[in-house]
Order: structure tokens, then sequence, then C-alpha cells
């Protein structure tokens, strides 16, 4: 399963009412950190079929990443039912990851 890209126009749907528990992924295309972790989200993504990945690119999706008090990224949320229930910022490794799905 391959990471969702995700606009205002379709989180609420996406994210929120999504019955799976998502993990969504703000970054932005110029910074590095967040490129050396895309290959790793869809690497996990294709392992965990329970989990959603979502991508926001917080430059195209400001008031996405205002509303979610994004302030540094990469920033990783796990969303269960609509709700924010984990989060983890900056570079992580796979198994890193793959705990912060499965919490």
């Amino acid at each position: 399963m391959a990471v969702k890209k995700v606009t205002s126009d379709t989180f609420e749907t996406e994210v929120l009412k999504s019955e799976k528990t998502v993990i969504a992924d703000f970054n932005a295309d110029w910074c590095g950190p967040c490129k050396m972790l895309a290959p790793v989200l869809e690497e996990v993504s294709d392992e965990l079929s329970e989990v959603k990945f979502v991508s926001i690119n917080v430059d195209d999706e400001e008031t996405l990443a205002e509303d979610n008090d994004i302030s540094s990224i990469p920033c990783l949320i796990v969303f269960k039912n609509g709700e924010e229930t984990n989060r983890s910022v900056g570079l992580i490794s796979k198994d890193e990851l793959i705990s912060l799905a499965k919490e």
C-alpha cells in the first residue's frame, strides 16, 4: 500500500474518518530528512497493510500544518479514530517507524 498524498480537502475523509490507524507524514520538498524518510515510509506501508500512511506537504497545506501544531519536520502523527495518539519529530529508523505504527 503506497503512501497517499492528502490535502485539506481530503484530510477529514482520509485521516480523521479512517477506520484504520493512520500515520500522517508532514513534510516539505526542500527538507533533507523528509526525503530520507520517504522511502522508509513507502517500505513500511507495503509491510503493514493494517495501517494507512499519508503524506502532507506543509508548504502546500499550511492550514493543516498549523491546525496540527507542526513546528518541525519531518513530523509523523499517529491518528486512531480521528484522534492524535502519538507523534514523532525528526528522522527515524524503519524499526522505530514500525514500533510507532504498532503502539
